[in-house]
């Protein structure tokens, strides 16, 4: 028989997962010799033995891949038989250029959990119990390849045992990098009073969190902010604290039964819960009787998250059920990674700090999903799945750097048709948060060994990403309209090359015409983009002031819908609002820092004022969001026929939309269901619009971004309406609607312009 010998190149998330261990006994039981070994090319096997054994290896290799393993390439060659007598697993090589993907942190798994809570396991209690299934990857980790040199347990030398399961292939923790028990890994400290605590840390944490104290506890990617939250003076006291007066905070439950006392998951949620990235799911109340009303005021859902470390499940085993888990920041600022960070940063905050000595080296929030018409859709994209890449159908023509929006900040790096984005950063409006940014796109870079030919940025000349993105020398600019960005993203995401419609609804976006848009519709592909409708322009008195204040763009959409009898309105807004109307009409009407905005989202914000329900927003979006939690459920009440006179392109203007909602202001109409009649009728302008340029342009797809397609009613509404008339959707989901998912947009809007570059004229 003869005897053949192959050279497989595997990439993929192959490192940190078990999977060098899963092919040496894949190789042992099909009689193979050779050996495997991690190299900054990826996993490398080199495999010799009969063609049968061989084929039968090869196919058990995609089909038995470790759990948390993902294959993306993989390339073969065939090599001269070289006589080996076994198959073995080599020390890594670090002499070539990476091609490798990191693994992110991945919460523990049952077998982990198992031995955490089992009396007679070594690891029995101990709040750092990982494998090779599960873990800290990203967040602990320097450069790669993913070798315990290279990671934060550098420090920690194995005990024994440890050692011997390290080296074990039939063991689970075979090379898992952070492995570690009590004698030899990590150890937790609990300083309270000015005192440092090192026996019955996580009971006497608890017992602290019971009695209403509020405390900063170290994670996998940050400090958390936690505290009982059935305990209402504790949350009351941690938003007075934080500085954070009406965004809901995040809960973290004991397990799902307890979720399922508060809300009602369907099956997906339940497996979203339960993915091994443990996100924050948004999830509809249904009781919140026991739990602090200050959680999530004003807002019909609950963000819950299960524990992803044994550290976590360990806090629950003394009394506690649920945990209020907010990121450990003050609002805006990037989430601390050091008990330096915290005491500097966060000592008006805290009562006591949780911590321990396995350094963070990555900053990593918890990732944000939700259910959107039944599909899981990403809101924010970190924990669990930085820095898993977003694969494209084509190769990049370069690497190429995109620095992403101001607001939910992302960035991005491309090599070959892989997409490397960032973890949250959030908004670069604040130094420290800036500093982040810059010190993660260094990190990223050199960890992926990725050398941007082009930077990529947004057209708005304040943003920081673009100011940062001027101040780097020697290397190509390419500026990318927001909006298009956000179009373009739907089309890489689900690889779309044709053309098609694109409906972008957001805030804020430096348009081409220099004014801000943010309610366009465009008709093209990556080639080409033509702006063919945009909800009329309105002006924002004060400028980005209105962002704050909806009140202000309420009387700017009242004086741009009756002038000045917007006076003779017999509405509540205009007269029992605390707010400077008269001086605000005053710079209407003489036009002083009033710029023009096509915005969908001060839309929102305006109806939602004019409703009385938000003047305000002290964080983003509040005004649209509560507008949206005012709707009465299952009411599909709307404004029929007030659009009839609508051009299909050009200024669509939302005049008859305003009237008919001061009209039913007027009638002492119930404000829910006003609300409904908005969503539903503004959802119906742009319904109908899409249907006439699908008759006119025989284009039956149409693509939905921004951070407007984030509100369930009005997406689900939109998006059902129009595939019910034949017109196919695509939307954001593995990435966000939102800013966070716009480096994607801007990657492969400059990969296009480089691309119509090369072809010869």
């Amino acid at each position: 028989m003869d005897t053949l010998r192959y050279k497989i190149k595997i990439n993929g998330i192959v490192q940190g997962v078990g999977f060098r261990p899963f092919v040496f006994r894949l190789a042992h039981e099909n009689n193979l010799t050779g050996f495997v070994n991690n190299s900054k090319d990826g996993v490398v096997v080199e495999i010799e033995g009969s063609s049968e054994n061989i084929t039968n290896f090869q196919t058990k290799l995609f089909s038995q891949t470790p759990s948390q393993a993902s294959i993306l390439d993989l390339s073969k060659k065939q090599m001269p038989p070289q006589g080996d007598k076994k198959f073995i697993i080599k020390k890594s090589s670090t002499h070539e250029k990476p091609d490798v993907f990191i693994s992110p942190d991945i919460a523990i798994c049952d077998d982990c959990l198992s031995d955490t809570f089992d009396p007679k396991n070594r690891r029995y209690l101990y709040p750092f119990t990982n494998c090779t299934n599960c873990g800290p990857r990203y967040t602990i980790l320097t450069q790669s390849p993913y070798d315990r040199p290279n990671t934060s347990m550098q420090p920690f030398q194995l005990c024994k045992k440890c050692l011997e399961e390290y080296n074990n292939p039939y063991d689970r923790r075979f090379h898992a990098q952070p492995n570690a028990c009590s004698k030899c890994g990590p150890t937790l400290y609990l300083k309270t009073d000015n005192k440092i605590i090192s026996k019955d840390v996580i009971k006497k944490t608890s017992e602290l969190l019971l009695k209403g104290k509020i405390g900063a506890i170290q994670g996998i990617g940050g400090f958390h902010l936690a505290v009982d939250a059935k305990n209402d003076k504790a949350v009351s006291d941690l938003r007075k604290r934080k500085g954070r007066s009406h965004k809901p905070f995040a809960l973290m439950a004991k397990n799902i039964e307890i979720i399922c006392k508060y809300c009602n998951p369907s099956e997906t949620e339940i497996k979203l819960l339960k993915n091994p990235i443990h996100p924050i799911c948004l999830l509809h109340k249904k009781n919140s009787q026991g739990i602090s009303d200050a959680i999530a005021p004003r807002n019909n859902y609950l963000g819950f998250m299960l524990p992803y470390t044994p550290l976590h499940y360990l806090l629950f085993e003394y009394g506690c059920e649920i945990l209020v888990m907010t990121s450990g920041n003050y609002s805006e600022e990037p989430i601390a990674i050091t008990v330096d960070d915290v005491e500097k940063r966060l000592n008006t905050i805290y009562d006591f700090i949780l911590y321990h000595d396995r350094k963070i080296y990555q900053r990593c929030d918890d990732s944000i999903v939700k259910l959107l018409n039944n599909n899981p859709v990403v809101i924010r994209r970190s924990r669990g799945f930085v820095p898993h890449p977003v694969q494209l159908k084509d190769n990049m023509v370069t690497e190429i750097l995109a620095c992403g929006a101001e607001l939910k900040n992302t960035f991005a790096l491309s090599r070959q048709n892989f997409v490397f984005f960032s973890q949250h950063i959030g908004n670069l409006d604040n130094p420290v948060t800036f500093d982040f940014y810059d010190q993660s796109i260094s990190h990223l870079s050199r960890l992926l060994d990725i050398k941007p030919q082009i930077i990529a940025h947004d057209l708005h000349p304040e943003y920081l990403s673009t100011k940062w993105a001027h101040k780097q020398k020697n290397i190509r600019k390419i500026g990318i309209q927001h909006h298009h960005a956000h179009f373009a993203s739907v089309l890489a995401e689900h690889n779309i090359t044709e053309p098609v419609i694109g409906l972008i609804l957001d805030g804020t976006g430096y348009g081409l015409d220099g004014s801000i848009w943010g309610g366009e519709i465009f008709i093209g592909n990556l080639k080409k983009m033509d702006r063919i409708a945009w909800l009329e322009p309105v002006l924002m008195p004060g400028g980005t002031q209105a962002v704050q204040e909806p009140w202000r763009m309420a009387v700017s959409y009242l004086y741009h819908t009756f002038g000045n009898d917007l006076k003779k309105l017999d509405i509540p807004f205009l007269k029992t609002s605390t707010n400077n109307i008269d001086f605000i009409l005053q710079l209407l009407d003489k036009k002083i820092n009033c710029p023009a905005t096509s915005s969908c989202g001060r839309l929102f914000d305006a109806v939602s004022s004019i409703l009385g329900i938000c003047h305000i927003n002290t964080f983003e979006a509040q005004a649209a969001i509560e507008l949206e939690m005012a709707c009465e459920m299952n009411d599909e009440n709307r404004y029929i026929n007030i659009f009839n006179d609508t051009p299909v392109s050009g200024q669509l203007s939302v005049k008859p939309l305003i009237k008919a909602i001061v009209n039913d202001i007027q009638e002492k109409t119930k404000t829910s269901k006003i609300a409904v009649k908005f969503h539903l009728s503004l959802a119906d302008l742009f319904i109908q619009t899409i249907q006439t340029i699908s008759k006119q342009t025989k284009i039956n797809k149409v693509a939905l971004s921004g951070g407007v397609f984030q509100n369930k009613i009005f997406f689900t509404y939109l998006a059902n309406k129009l595939k019910k008339s034949h017109i196919i959707v695509y939307s954001n989901q593995i990435i966000p609607a939102n800013d966070g998912g716009i480096a994607l947009g801007q990657l492969a809007l400059a990969n296009a312009i480089l691309k119509s570059e090369q072809v010869p004229r």
